[in-house]
């Protein structure tokens, strides 16, 4: 079978219920990576205490891989390719 009449195929209900909670999972977790680069980039005043015992550098760049993740995630919740090889 080609590949061009796999992704023809109907899918069942159950790989359409899969594909949405994925899909929700995926977005999901994106946006949380996202509000937690944010909660580290810019630290309020009450978790300011807190963040002020790491090194400032190492917590820059754990902020922006968040953001690279968040991204990343949200990225594959909007493509939706799980039942391909």
């Amino acid at each position: 079978m080609a590949l061009e009449e796999f992704e023809k195929e109907e899918m069942s209900e159950r790989e359409k219920g899969i594909i949405r909670m994925r899909t929700i999972t995926n977005y999901s977790m994106g946006i949380f990576m996202i509000a937690v680069g944010f909660f580290f980039m810019f630290p309020t005043k009450y978790t300011q205490q807190y963040i002020d015992r790491y090194d400032p550098d190492i917590i820059k760049v754990f902020a922006v891989i968040c953001w690279l993740y968040g991204l990343f995630r949200i990225y594959r919740g909007y493509k939706k390719n799980y039942f391909r090889s």
